[in-house]
């Protein structure tokens, strides 16, 4: 077991996007990094050798809150860890569930103790407190757990947003308090990363972004954003929170989004992201790339019989034509999905690269320009 490591490598010039290297048991990560979404410890529609091979993932994320209904943890346990249950041998990051537990599930109770709350599946009642899930996220096993936190909407009233930044900094003594406590159980590492929480109002982002430092933890996330707030709004409450954010840790933007919004975090000093919407927009037929925004489902691809995305990474995308994967689209073929999701990954996943590439050779402000005008076009 050797701990989490984190080299910061390359800074931009006339920007603060970063280039650098996380190393975990399980592997190494290049950052800028987007973690694709396995939320019951797969990535939908695609198999891991093509999200290695294909996609070039470096690390995929699980969800807490999911695993621990289904399979449950005494099948996990079982299993030796969520590595070895789903054969993932890379790095893995579990959330603590706080998001689906109050957007999902509908939190029945919030108290000071945790969370009391009904599950989607079959409607038993459960809770989420920060020792349990602390315990929960040992027993999956990844090598990034986070904290548990209460997760306000965006468009709290400052009062409300001020009380639940002040029950998650309580919870996140908690968490931490538990993870010292407690031990990985499959022999590797597992660090955990406190969440910088206070919606829109700078003065409570502040607060929380100074409140997180004292655990000196492995790196710091960043929530609450990408939840209906204006995009310039996000942007300036990243700058902020990476002001105050240490330097030689990694910042972590959660849930966080287009390609846009990434190339624009990365500008503001952040190395890793997560989204479900490579997947989830693939699914319904929306496909990114370098040049812009396909709606593969739209009339004037039915005779188009040139690749799916000439400039892609992935081999669905010179293997196919447009004209075929609309044609499996509009049919509801379960292979449409598949294609677009594998495309989507492996093209958020050359997006990073390109921005570390960019960093590393001391051009990335003058790309990113240039890309934010191409990826914001819909063809």
């Amino acid at each position: 077991m050797h701990g989490m490591k984190f080299e910061l490598q390359y800074t931009a010039p006339g920007s603060r996007a970063r280039a650098g290297e996380i190393s975990t048991d399980h592997g190494t990560i290049q950052t800028p990094i987007f973690m694709p979404v396995g939320t019951a410890a797969t990535v939908k529609g695609i198999f891991h050798r093509d999200l290695v091979e294909e996609a070039k993932a470096q690390i995929i994320l699980a969800n807490t809150y999911h695993l621990y209904l289904r399979p449950g943890l005494e099948t996990l346990e079982a299993a030796g860890g969520v590595h070895r249950f789903s054969t993932w041998n890379r790095p893995m990051l579990t959330d603590s569930g706080g998001f689906q537990v109050f957007s999902l599930a509908g939190c029945r109770k919030l108290t000071e103790e945790g969370c009391r709350f009904s599950s989607h599946i079959d409607g038993s009642k459960h809770l989420f407190t920060p020792e349990n899930v602390i315990d929960t996220e040992r027993i999956i096993g990844a090598d990034i757990m986070m904290a548990f936190d209460e997760c306000p909407p965006g468009d709290s009233p400052y009062d409300y947003a001020a009380k639940s930044l002040a029950l998650t900094h309580r919870w996140l003594e908690r968490c931490f308090n538990q993870y010292h406590k407690t031990q990985p159980k499959y022999g590797h590492y597992q660090a955990l990363f406190p969440i910088v929480q206070g919606c829109t109002y700078p003065d409570l982002r502040t607060q929380s972004a100074q409140f997180v430092q004292q655990f000196d933890a492995d790196g710091y996330a960043i929530g609450g954003l990408a939840v209906g707030e204006p995009a310039p709004v996000m942007y300036e409450m990243i700058e902020l929170v990476n002001d105050i954010l240490p330097t030689d840790k990694p910042r972590y933007l959660m849930g966080v989004g287009t390609p846009v919004n990434i190339l624009e975090g990365i500008d503001r000093g952040v190395d890793m992201f997560d989204c479900v919407m490579p997947t989830r927009n693939g699914r319904n037929g929306m496909l990114f790339t370098s040049e812009g925004i396909i709606n593969i489902r739209n009339e004037k691809w039915k005779n188009d019989f040139s690749p799916i995305d000439p400039a892609g990474t992935a081999f669905v995308d010179r293997l196919y034509s447009k004209a075929y994967l609309r044609h499996l689209a509009i049919a509801g073929e379960m292979m449409a999905a598949q294609i677009a999701s594998l495309h989507n990954i492996a093209f958020y996943l050359w997006l990073v690269g390109e921005a570390r590439r960019k960093i590393v050779e001391g051009t990335f402000k003058e790309w990113k320009t240039e890309m934010v005008a191409k990826l914001a076009k819909r063809l």
